[in-house]
């Protein structure tokens, strides 16, 4: 799951076998807040591959079987089965998705027309079938989108700045760790055998990580379900 891993501590109730919450940095926080933008399309695909995920599925292999012959020429399956990440995505969660092709990687394609006309060239698509409107030719003559340098204030990249370390609860609430914060959280959760609390080091796996997408989206117990294999608990 990319080139560096995630890790994350766990405190756990060994009375009741649950996860209070998970102290983690700022990359599996910027991990859980890109789950919020990945396309539905590509969650569809990833999840199949696990167990059924009701009709979604249906809906995926249906497009996945339909013939080219009833798509529109100006559009491709692979805009709703395959989407590309969006620009400045972290590796962290698309490495869910199978590796993107290299010019992909590098930024979004764009095409021009081969006229060296100034009028021709103030024209741009991102579909070299396209037509210049100015002359007629086809827009086929690559060029590229170039992803603007990371300002000094977001160089790290991501969401959340990484000086900070975050509480994660059961179903997902992230905010800043603290003291305060911890307590008043066990008392919440009405925890009063302190010496039956655990805490526990973990790598998110790739296992993990696809099973936390799917518990996110049906379930109130994510972390417990993930990390401690427990039945989900459904809201």
């Amino acid at each position: 799951m990319g080139s560096s891993k995630i890790s994350l501590k766990l405190l756990i109730d060994t009375n009741n076998n649950k996860l209070l919450f998970a102290e983690a940095g700022k990359n599996f926080v910027d991990f859980l807040l890109h789950i919020l933008s990945l396309p539905l399309g590509t969650a569809t695909r990833l999840l199949r591959e696990q167990e059924t995920i009701g009709s979604l599925e249906n809906l995926y292999h249906s497009i996945e079987n339909l013939d080219e012959a009833y798509i529109q020429p100006n559009q491709n399956k692979d805009i709703l089965l395959r989407p590309k990440p969006p620009a400045g995505a972290l590796v962290t969660l698309w490495a869910l998705e199978d590796s993107p092709k290299p010019e992909t990687a590098q930024g979004k394609a764009f095409y021009r027309c081969g006229n060296s006309s100034y009028s021709c060239t103030r024209h741009v698509t991102d579909d070299p079938r396209a037509v210049c409107p100015n002359c007629g030719s086809t827009m086929d003559s690559g060029v590229n989108y170039v992803v603007p340098p990371q300002t000094s204030d977001s160089k790290e990249g991501g969401f959340v700045k990484g000086a900070t370390t975050y509480m994660i609860t059961d179903d997902l609430e992230v905010k800043p760790m603290s003291a305060i914060s911890s307590i008043a959280l066990l008392n919440e959760l009405n925890v009063k055998n302190l010496s039956a609390l655990k805490e526990k080091e973990v790598d998110l796996s790739m296992n993990e990580a696809l099973k936390l997408l799917k518990e996110s989206l049906e379930s109130k117990t994510v972390l417990t379900s993930v990390f401690l294999d427990v039945k989900s608990e459904i809201p």
